[in-house]
């Protein structure tokens, strides 16, 4: 444990690494009534703290092992604090990845110099395979976590932070294989023993969690792959006897609650974490909402921001919902005209985010809905006992199958006979589903609905009414002043959502 303090004292990391700043996260103080910091690792040159470890690792190598090159194995954040490293220091460099990894970190490995070779489905098969190469090639294994000069190098955080701001109450530190709180606490326990540290890892790879629990590492046959570069089924070898003796707590988030804070931290400072990244800032406010907290100095270590562009559909729309912003529920109606409307009116002017319904030749219909919330989750039981007096509710938004894929599923083909169906654009505006609602009228029988709220200036509509004389209605509609579109002859439509009878 001295050594770890002594080497991050005597650190060669700054040939390197810079020193990342401490931002007040302004918005998420105001809610928690704290002082919330952001430790911005994001803005390392890899926009990862892993470079900190592998230099520190690297930089004290022999000459006669610098000249063997060297091998590592990663998800990607550390992979490319490795290559920076070696190419700083004109060193060849092997990395083995896993199949999994986001191409953001893979071709970011490639640009800095690496060579690059994919294995394996999650981390620790890449670990194994790179075992493996190491005793083939001769190669000099530098491991992500589990070593002591990784760990201070990690440490280093921690030196800055306490230089930063001396006067902290607990300190949030992502985990996967455990070197970064490892180093982090050490060095924090070793000046300020009166600081708490809080590990966070996701409800799916709770490594140091149930180690913890069991008084000894646990391997876990599955971990979740949301968050990558936590994604490791152990707690590591030689951080697991550091970090029990200096960690004060475990806090578990789901993949809701780290949308929710990648959400956060880009309101905030307007950088856009990856999920591992935002786990630190995810745990912080599980932590507050379980243990009321107000005037303490909190921070959460914003650990990297390698995300690929094509999750943020995923986290955006998850965001709300680990916010406790968004209720999803399934909603059973009359099969009448004017049921879509007396639902609406219930809502109480809550914007709805998500509507979707297709007709079933039955006395009830099934909706799918989604309901912006203020007041997080007592709103949610309001609104669900409320609509219970009238409807048949179920809440669904802890429903992992129903948030994944249901919600896009909703619908298939239906005898609807004399189904027109249009697409509209509205002005978006609290209230503006119901006022659409109302301005259609009940004098047709919506047969079809679909409805998201994607935050654009204007929401957009597909509906299905059953008419038989569509000039007339299509009169009606050119009165609403709304831009609509007869999408009847869509092939789309034809193909998936109309039976060929009809």
């Amino acid at each position: 444990m001295q050594k770890i303090v002594d080497l991050a004292n005597s650190t060669r990391v700054y040939d390197v690494a810079i020193k990342t700043p401490l931002n007040i996260a302004h918005q998420l103080s105001m809610r928690s009534k704290n002082t919330i910091y952001l430790k911005r690792e994001d803005e390392q040159i890899t926009h990862s703290f892993k470079l900190r470890g592998a230099y520190q690792k690297i930089s004290g190598l022999t000459l006669e092992q610098a000249r063997k090159g060297i091998l590592a194995s990663s998800a990607g954040n550390h992979a490319q604090g490795v290559v920076l490293s070696a190419s700083r220091l004109g060193i060849d460099s092997l990395i083995v990845m896993p199949l999994s990894t986001p191409k953001i970190k893979v071709n970011a490995v490639k640009q800095l110099g690496g060579t690059v070779v994919l294995h394996g489905d999650m981390y620790d098969d890449a670990f194994t395979y790179a075992q493996q190469l190491e005793k083939q090639q001769d190669l000099i294994f530098i491991h992500p976590y589990d070593d002591i000069e990784v760990i201070a190098g990690q440490a280093t955080i921690a030196k800055e932070l306490l230089a930063q701001n001396p006067n902290i109450d607990k300190v949030f530190i992502p985990v996967g294989g455990g070197g970064l709180i490892a180093g982090m606490a050490t060095y924090i326990k070793h000046y300020a023993p009166n600081i708490q540290v809080i590990g966070v890892e996701p409800k799916d790879s709770p490594t140091l969690y149930l180690a913890l629990k069991n008084a000894k590492r646990i391997k876990l046959p599955e971990v979740g792959r949301f968050a990558d570069g936590v994604a490791v089924k152990q707690i590591g070898k030689v951080a697991y006897p550091i970090a029990k003796t200096v960690v004060d707590e475990v806090v578990l988030v789901s993949n809701d609650e780290i949308c929710a804070a990648i959400k956060d931290i880009y309101e905030d400072v307007r950088s856009i974490a990856e999920p591992a990244g935002a786990l630190a800032t995810a745990g912080l406010k599980k932590y507050i909402e379980k243990n009321p907290t107000e005037n303490e100095n909190l921070v959460a270590i914003v650990s990297g921001a390698n995300v690929n562009f094509d999750r943020l559909r995923y986290i955006a729309e998850r965001a709300d919902l680990g916010e406790h912003n968004e209720a999803i529920i399934a909603v059973t109606i009359p099969e009448k005209p004017g049921s879509f409307l007396q639902f609406c009116e219930l809502l109480n002017n809550l914007a709805i985010t998500e509507f979707n319904y297709r007709y079933t030749p039955s006395a009830q219909a099934h909706i799918f809905v989604g309901v912006a919330l203020n007041g997080g989750l007592d709103e949610k039981q309001a609104l669900i006992d409320r609509l219970s007096k009238s409807f048949d509710i179920l809440d669904m938004s802890d429903n992992s199958i129903a948030k994944t894929h249901i919600r896009y599923m909703v619908g298939g083909r239906a005898d609807v006979k004399n189904e027109r169906l249009y697409r509209f654009e509205f002005p978006e505006r609290p209230g503006a589903l119901l006022d659409f609602l109302k301005k259609i009228g009940v004098d047709w029988n919506i047969s079809l609905f679909h409805y998201r709220n994607h935050g654009a200036d204007f929401g957009r509509v597909l509906i299905g009414l059953q008419v038989s004389d569509a000039p007339s209605i299509e009169r009606s509609f050119d009165e609403l002043g709304y831009f609509y579109q007869n999408e009847t002859n869509n092939k789309a439509y034809q193909y998936f959502l109309k039976c060929a009878k009809y």
